[in-house]
């Protein structure tokens, strides 16, 4: 019993936790990240402090009226500092000054576009999020939609790709959601023509990263532009779609911390919140290659046209049967079926609805000569059918078909035809291509159908410390603010099952079928009978002592008789003490036997026996 109660608690924990799976995905509130710079105030204390400074002020007042009612404590808020950049660095914005000093909005036009559109019109502004969970925290807002939208700014120096690695990192969050649009960065190459006012599609870049989204195609792009040593031309490296589930970073509504890191060794990470999503290395792990292969296909090789590439034909050698019949149908009436018995040959299958009238509005120069609707013909029902009984079709046992010849392996076979390889005149082998062009700037050229995109805290160094430095002061804050007001699991609970109704079966069953069927195994147990003596016997459990018990039934028994034999009169009294006594004397001897036969069962006990021996 203690196992299937136990089993049963078990269950009900299951199905708690499925039930609890797709309630809650809040992250734990990161504490080593933040540095000892970030302040948490605990207002729960202050609020005590205070009031037993209130309490101790108005003492008197207070025991004359009635006790206060307790209130819940508050949340624990946290403070914001705005993070410092710490260490080599090329970039660092944070926004806290409140405006756009030191970026560019773009005044160009976008090439082969309409001209309603065709204007880096889009809005751009400087505030804190709607929904902020860090007062004074602001950061970059794209506020327009169905625009396009450009914005850049210079780094301190250009970033050269040398013998430290690259590291980008920035905020985003959609919090209205995102239909179709993109949130990722360009890192503007260096060049002479580089002019920020004119900042468009077409300006070239070094590195594109960052998230972006249409329809249900989630990305999170990494793209780096090759420059060709033969040709000095540029040619876009996609690196391959991450392995992870990156829906929820465009759905929850939380800020996402994304990290790209490149290193001199080829290799390069892609992180979101912290957590590698993409790895891999540029030479292996880009489409297309960052090398092209040694040979190609030669242009000017073609197929001779006495090639073969058939591998069977048809046996030239095969001659058709003399007794193959091409013209025998496929199917044959069948000889042996019979006409069934009351068919009714004279009665067409379908008649005129005796019981149709022509409409008033027919007119037969227009409509023609009026018919009656055909309906089922009455007489037809309880007959096997009607009309002109034929013989139903069966397959022929002599249809062969047209005649093949069979299929033989073809003894000129030369195999698929390919042309020759020959050396790639465009070929070059580039094991380095972490060596990119410098960059010198950093910008956002985005067309979204959503607005109020938040941008915040954009960095960019070639220390991995100092960048994690940077996270925690700025993404952490903001991650531990999220964290410190994220509901209770009640109120998750309930607020998921409000979006997925489903849920409240889950929780009922959850509560409900634990509780069912404990009581029903624990108080519906069976009882345990008497044991036989045969069964004491056979297990050498103890018997219950019930000689006593039986003494006084029967000794009760007595008196009853005696008192009865004293209100008889005569002979009659004498008669029944008699046969009282008689019945006295044989339940003495009953009585007599039952103590030997227990005697006996406990003499030719096991137990016993050993007793004995010992």
């Amino acid at each position: 019993m203690d196992q299937r109660v136990g089993l049963f608690f078990l269950l009900a924990a299951g199905l708690l936790c499925l039930a609890l799976v797709p309630v809650s995905r809040a992250e734990d509130v990161v504490e080593d990240g933040l540095d000892d710079d970030v302040d948490v105030e605990d207002e729960l204390d202050l609020g005590l402090a205070g009031a037993e400074e209130e309490e101790e002020e108005l003492e008197g007042d207070v025991q004359a009226e009635a006790p206060p009612t307790p209130k819940t404590p508050p949340t624990p808020k946290v403070i914001y500092k705005a993070p410092e950049p710490m260490g080599e660095h090329f970039f660092a914005e944070a926004f806290d000054r409140g405006t756009l000093d030191g970026w560019v909005l773009s005044s160009a036009k976008k090439e082969d576009a309409d001209e309603d559109i065709a204007k880096y019109d889009g809005l751009w502004a400087v505030e804190e999020m709607k929904d902020s969970k860090l007062p004074g925290d602001k950061g970059l807002v794209l506020k327009s939609r169905a625009k396009h939208h450009a914005i850049s700014g210079l780094l301190l120096r250009p970033f050269t790709f040398d013998t430290q690695p690259l590291i980008i990192q920035y905020e985003v969050n959609f919090q209205s959601g995102i239909d179709c649009g993109g949130a990722y960065v360009k890192l503007l190459t260096q060049t002479p023509e580089l002019n920020l006012d004119q900042f468009v599609d077409k300006t070239p870049y070094t590195i594109m990263f960052g998230p972006d989204k249409c329809g249900e195609d989630y990305k999170l792009h990494f793209i780096f532009r090759h420059k060709n040593p033969k040709t000095g031309e540029y040619e876009e490296k996609h690196a391959k779609k991450p392995d992870a589930d990156l829906r929820t970073y465009f759905t929850d509504k939380k800020t996402h911390l994304y990290t790209l890191v490149v290193n001199p060794d080829n290799s390069f990470e892609v992180l979101v919140d912290q957590t590698v999503v993409n790895s891999g290395n540029l030479l292996t792990d880009v489409t297309p290659p960052v090398n092209p292969p040694a040979e190609i296909e030669d242009p000017d090789d073609h197929k001779p046209e006495d090639w073969d590439e058939r591998p069977k034909i048809q046996d030239p050698d095969a001659v058709k049967p003399e007794d193959w019949d091409e013209d025998a149908p496929a199917q044959v009436p069948d000889e042996d079926a019979v006409k069934p018995d009351g068919w009714l040959d004279d009665e067409p299958e379908y008649i005129g609805d005796p019981d149709a009238v022509k409409p008033e509005d027919w007119d037969e120069d227009m409509d023609g000569e009026w018919e009656a609707p055909q309906i089922p013909n009455p007489a037809c029902e309880t007959a096997p059918g009607c009309g002109t009984w034929k013989r139903p079709m069966i397959d022929n046992p002599n249809y062969k078909g047209k005649w093949k010849s069979p299929m033989i392996d073809n003894p000129n076979y030369q195999g698929v035809w390919k042309p020759r390889k020959i050396p790639n005149p465009a070929y070059f082998e580039d094991l380095h291509p972490f060596r990119m062009t410098p960059f010198s700037a950093v910008g956002l050229e985005l067309w979204s159908m959503t607005n109020d995109i938040f941008f915040d805290n954009f960095f960019i160094t070639n220390d991995r410390n100092t960048a994690e430095r940077w996270a925690n002061d700025g993404w952490g804050l903001k991650k531990a603010a999220e964290g410190a007001a994220e509901p209770g699991l009640a109120a998750q609970m309930l607020s998921a099952a409000e979006e997925r109704p489903w849920l409240w079966v889950v929780y009922v069953l959850t509560v409900a079928l634990p509780v069912v069927l404990i009581v029903v195994f624990c108080c519906t147990g069976k009882k345990k009978g008497a044991a036989s003596p045969a069964e004491y016997k056979k297990t050498d459990e103890p018997q219950p002592d019930v000689k006593e018990e039986e003494e006084e039934e029967e000794a009760a028994e007595a008196e009853k008789s005696s008192a009865a034999a004293e209100k008889s009169d005569g002979e009659e009294g004498a008669a029944a003490r008699e046969e009282e006594d008689a019945e006295k004397e044989e339940e003495q001897e009953e009585a007599t036997a039952d103590e030997k036969l227990e005697e006996d069962v406990l003499r030719r006990s096991p137990r016993n026996r050993k007793v004995r021996k010992d």
